[in-house]
Order: C-alpha cells, then sequence, then structure tokens
C-alpha cells in the first residue's frame, strides 16, 4: 500500500479517487487497485482556488505491489503505509473480588467502560444524571421554562457535556489509541467521515444515538449501566478503597473506582476532599460571540462561500498583549447556537451547540481569557469559588429565570449600555436581558476581551461589527481542579481510585477524554485478570 500526501485537489474537480491516485502515481488507472482517504483538509488561503488537501492510501496491483515503483522512490510525498499496530495488552495476574466501578457516563467514563467490558472485566458504570433520552426532555424543558434540574442537564447525565455541545472530534493528543477511538464511534452510528477529516464533528443529533449505543455493547459484553446514581462517599480502609456510596444510602464494595466526573461536579469534588490530593489549576473564562454565518462564511471563503462541499466556515483566533495576557476562540460551532448550560441553581453558564448539519444560520464561540491561581487564590477549590461568582453575577444581571445577560459588542467596547440592535437574534433561551456585561466579568479579563474583540476584527472582516451578540458567561472552559495522579493513573494517596478525563485535569474535549480512560483502564489491566 502506498501513501499519497499533500495531494492538492480544486474544490470542484469530480475527478474519482482511483483516476487521482493514478495521476499522482505516473501510473493507469487500471493499475491502481484500491484508494482510500486517509485524511483530508481544506486549504482557503487562496479564496479564488480554494482546494481540498489529501492524504490517500492506494494499493496498486501487479509486480510492483508493496514497493514504491522506481520512477518515485525520490518523490517526498510518497511512502509506504506503515502499519498502525496497537501495543499488546498484558494481562496482571491480581484478583479482584468486586467488579471495577465507573463513575460517570461522558467521554471519559464510556471509553473507560467500553475498554473494561471488552476485556471481560465486568464493570458497573454509574451516572448521577438519567440516560440521553430523559435527559433530552430534561434539557429541553430548562430551555423552554427556565425549570433547572441539577442531575439532569447539559452537564450532567449520559454523554456528558459532549452531547450537548458541536461534538468536535479533534484533540492534540497523539496516541495510536485514537484510531480505535473512532472505530468504535463509527460503529456505535457516526458518520464514517471522522475518520479522515482535518476537523471532524458529530453533532448533538448524532451523539444522542452514539452514546446509547455505546451503553448497549457495554452491557452487551458483561457490564453494568446504572442512572441517578450519585457518588456521595467513598470509604478508605488502610490506605485503599474499600466501598463507595451512593445517593447517601446504598454503599457498594468497591476495589477499583475510575472516577470519570467531568468539570462540573463541584459537590464531588467537595465530598472528595481530605480523601483524595486535589490542587487548583489554571483555566479561562469570557462570553460567547454570535454571528450570521453568512458572514463568517465570506470571510473565510470570499466568493465560494456557501459551496455545497465546503459547508460552514469556522474559524480560531488568538491574542495577547503586552502585559503577556491572552485571549482565545474556544469551543466554536458553526451553524449552531448558545445554549444555557448551568448544572447549579441561581447561575448562568453557556455554551455552544451545533447539529450535525449546522444548519442554524448562525456562528458562535467563546473568547475566553485564561486565568489562574495568581488571580483567584491558591486554595485546591479557589477556581470553583471564582466561577461561582461570575456565574452568579451573569445570573442576577439577567434578572434571574435563567435569563443570559446580552450586549451588542460595540457598547461592550465602549463601556456603555446596551443597545437592543443586534445584527443577528441571540439564539440562547429560555431567555435573554440587554445588560452590561464587563459587571459579570473580572476587570481583567474584560479589559483583555475589549483589545483582542478590535485584533479579531482585523482577522476576520466584521468580526467586531457594532452589533454582534455578545452573551455571558463562558466559564467551563476545563476544570479549575486537578486530581494528583500517578504513572500509572491511580491517585498519589489513595490506592484504587483512578481519576480520569477532563474533571480530573487531564483531558479537554471529547477525543482526548475517551482516550484518557481507554489509557487507564489498559493501565488498569496490566495489573490485575479479568472477572471470572
Amino acid at each position: 500500500m502506498l501513501r499519497i500526501t499533500n495531494l492538492r485537489v480544486p474544490i470542484n474537480d469530480e475527478t474519482p479517487l482511483l483516476h487521482l491516485a493514478g495521476k499522482r502515481l505516473v501510473l493507469p488507472v487500471s493499475e491502481v487497485q484500491a484508494a482510500v482517504i486517509v485524511r483530508q483538509a481544506i486549504d482557503a488561503r487562496r479564496k479564488n482556488n480554494i482546494s481540498f488537501v489529501y492524504t490517500i492510501d492506494a494499493e496498486i496491483c501487479g509486480s510492483r505491489k508493496g514497493t514504491i515503483p522506481a520512477h518515485l522512490v525520490s518523490d517526498a510525498d510518497i511512502s509506504l503505509v506503515k502499519p498502525l499496530n496497537l501495543p499488546p495488552i498484558v494481562f496482571g495476574e491480581k484478583r479482584l473480588n468486586n467488579p471495577p466501578i465507573v463513575v460517570g457516563a461522558g467521554p471519559c467514563g464510556l471509553f473507560t467502560a467500553y475498554a473494561l467490558a471488552k476485556y471481560g472485566y465486568k464493570p458497573i458504570l454509574l451516572e448521577r444524571g438519567r440516560d440521553v433520552e430523559q435527559r433530552t426532555l430534561d434539557v429541553e424543558a430548562f430551555w423552554r421554562t427556565g425549570k433547572l434540574n441539577e442531575n439532569s442537564n447539559v452537564q450532567f447525565g449520559e454523554g456528558g457535556a459532549g452531547t450537548f455541545s458541536d461534538g468536535k472530534l479533534t484533540t492534540r493528543v497523539n496516541d495510536p489509541g485514537m484510531s480505535e477511538i473512532l472505530n468504535i464511534l463509527v460503529d456505535a452510528g457516526a458518520p464514517p467521515e471522522i475518520k479522515y477529516r482535518h476537523k471532524p464533528h458529530v453533532g448533538t443529533d448524532k451523539l444522542k444515538e452514539i452514546v446509547k449505543n455505546i451503553r448497549k455493547t457495554i452491557i452487551a459484553s458483561g457490564g453494568e449501566v446504572k442512572f441517578q446514581c450519585r457518588l456521595s462517599d467513598i470509604t478508605v480502609e488502610a490506605g485503599k478503597v474499600s466501598s463507595i456510596t451512593i445517593n447517601d444510602k446504598e454503599k457498594i464494595p468497591c476495589e477499583a473506582l475510575f472516577l470519570a466526573i467531568g468539570h462540573s461536579a463541584r459537590d464531588t469534588y467537595e465530598m472528595l476532599s481530605g480523601k483524595l490530593a486535589i490542587e487548583g489549576k489554571a483555566f479561562a473564562i469570557g462570553v460567547r460571540i454570535e454571528h450570521p454565518q453568512e458572514l463568517i462564511d465570506k470571510a473565510q471563503y470570499g466568493e465560494m462561500a456557501g459551496h455545497a462541499k465546503l459547508g460552514a466556515a469556522d474559524y480560531a483566533l488568538t491574542f495577547s498583549d503586552k502585559s503577556g495576557r491572552a485571549a482565545y476562540s474556544f469551543c466554536m460551532c458553526p451553524g449552531g447556537v448558545v445554549v444555557a448550560s448551568a448544572s447549579e441553581p441561581y447561575q448562568i453558564v453557556t455554551n455552544g451547540m451545533s447539529f450535525y448539519k449546522r444548519d442554524s444560520g448562525l456562528a458562535n464561540s467563546a473568547l475566553v481569557v485564561p486565568v489562574s491561581p495568581a488571580d483567584f487564590g491558591t486554595g485546591a477549590f479557589d477556581g470553583v469559588h471564582y466561577q461561582r461568582k461570575y456565574e452568579k453575577l451573569a445570573f442576577d444581571l439577567g434578572g434571574g429565570a435563567y435569563a443570559a445577560p446580552v450586549q451588542a459588542a460595540g457598547d461592550f467596547l465602549k463601556g456603555k449600555s446596551s443597545s437592543k440592535n443586534f445584527l443577528s437574534e441571540p439564539s440562547y433561551s429560555p431567555q435573554v436581558t440587554v445588560a452590561d456585561l464587563s459587571k459579570c466579568l473580572p476587570n481583567v479579563v474584560a479589559d483583555v476581551l475589549k483589545n483582542a474583540l478590535i485584533v479579531f476584527g482585523q482577522k476576520i472582516k466584521g468580526f467586531d461589527h457594532p452589533h454582534t451578540v455578545l452573551t455571558g458567561v463562558e466559564t467551563r472552559t476545563s476544570s479549575p481542579v486537578r486530581i494528583l495522579r500517578d504513572n500509572d493513573f491511580q491517585s498519589v494517596n489513595l490506592s484504587g481510585v483512578y481519576p480520569v478525563g477532563e474533571g480530573a485535569g487531564y483531558a479537554g474535549g471529547i477525543m482526548s477524554a475517551a482516550l484518557d480512560g481507554r489509557s487507564a483502564a489498559i493501565s488498569f489491566m496490566r495489573q490485575f485478570r479479568a472477572c471470572p
């Protein structure tokens, strides 16, 4: 199999893949037995000549099969495909008296439980929220009425916070397990192109089915999945976990506990205090910015905006001022909406969400500024208190009933009360209130965002349009704490506990959380044998 990289194809080129491969290899198409796309990216630097850039694996037949033809030996973009072999799992010999328990059914918990179930460990997966079908009804009721279910919302429930998001599957983590995670997602119903697209996503509508199918696979493989089971205590004996308590009443014996609790389980963090080593960590805080998608498309794609093959355009923006303070766009949602994402009463939290087709006509992203213990204090939970402070300020500024404060970008820059003349109607529900967003942001964050907006407007024409909608606040960019662990994924001070994923401070997004859970499960399996 030959790998062709950097194959540039104009956006309107309809040449079949086999013919493209044959042309690039300078071989008759009859000698190309098969061709598959390994990677597809868009090069929009020249807006009058936008191209796809492919990596393709091609199989050639005949005597040259399995070798690089002589005329291509010196070609830097042609190579032999190296098989991706995941390292084998060497199973341990220690025995467990009880099945491993996984707490949290977000991406990390699901893939932890999936790996354990696949290899015969019969895990018990506990989720404080409801299954995705009932959870969807609870979330939609909150958006419609402003009545919050504290255990079944955008943060808590089957699929975790990622279920009500853009469903991005990108990560900076370079791990051979990526391909396995993607294969599992496709088997569970994700579109096959996630295996090769540069910026794959699946959207909330498809994620709901995917997480349900992964749950079914876990159960079919011998695992258990239980909902409305909140971890309320851990019992420790001789430096090891011995049991856990669910919902303040049910005690379950436990020797191996995977904590995939997510970045919003604040009550769980507090319960773990004194049992596990926890420290505060940096995160980011800011607002959501929302534009007509057409504005972003034209800025990114020029005359080719709206082309069927391009879809809704995205962006990634960064800024740094003279003091070293930074701002950046985060969780950009092309064709999405801004959603209410609170998990505690009397607080405003925003996030971005889209469906697979990204066809809302609106584009939104978070504009955030990193903050660290130097800003909010060095205590383990000072970051949590900092988040709560500004979420409550946003709730009060919105006037209650989970109305989010909104402001026109021009008024935010000028520091004056906002008009209601917006470039697009705010998509947040249940309702919005026009207000001065600087009153629900740290002063330093508001100042950096104002400077960043101007610079971002120079990078994307119209980005800082005076009537652009800003919605407050975005605070759940990542966990405000880290639960310390060793190289074997176990807690540094409590044997048998595996803090994993975004909630433990070791991941950021669907893919990295899934990979962290998978890696922790494999580390565990190297020590223990499967259940009888």
